[in-house]
């Protein structure tokens, strides 16, 4: 994550701006994320975790987050002309550090672990 710190520096308002947006999620996926069935990825996106437990309407309020996540990563990056990639990338970061306690998220190596 450290190749992001200078991007992270430049869109830290819009990131912020975004993070705070994308954090206010369904009680669904609030409770899945709680029980980490569902956790932030590396890449920006939701990811079920527990495939098992994960009911059809949490798959699609997952698919639909990460819709909506898709368009507001490429309206971030094309007002700061990076790719969506990269504004993707960068958010990951705030979300996954700002990731309360007994949450699951990835790691760099995309294994999912629990935020102590």
């Amino acid at each position: 994550m450290k190749k992001y710190r200078l991007l992270k520096a430049m869109l830290v308002l819009p990131m912020a701006l975004f993070a705070t947006h994308v954090v206010a999620a369904p009680a669904i996926i609030e409770q899945a994320k709680s029980d980490c069935v569902v956790g932030e990825r590396i890449d920006g996106y939701l990811g079920v975790i527990d495939d098992k437990a994960a009911s059809d309407a949490l798959r699609r309020s997952v698919r639909e987050i990460n819709q909506k996540r898709s368009a507001a990563y490429d309206s971030l990056a094309s007002r700061n002309g990076v790719t969506p990639a990269i504004a993707a990338a960068a958010t990951a970061e705030e979300l996954i550090n700002s990731a309360p306690s007994g949450h699951c998220v990835q790691n760099e190596k995309q294994e999912w672990v629990l935020v102590p």
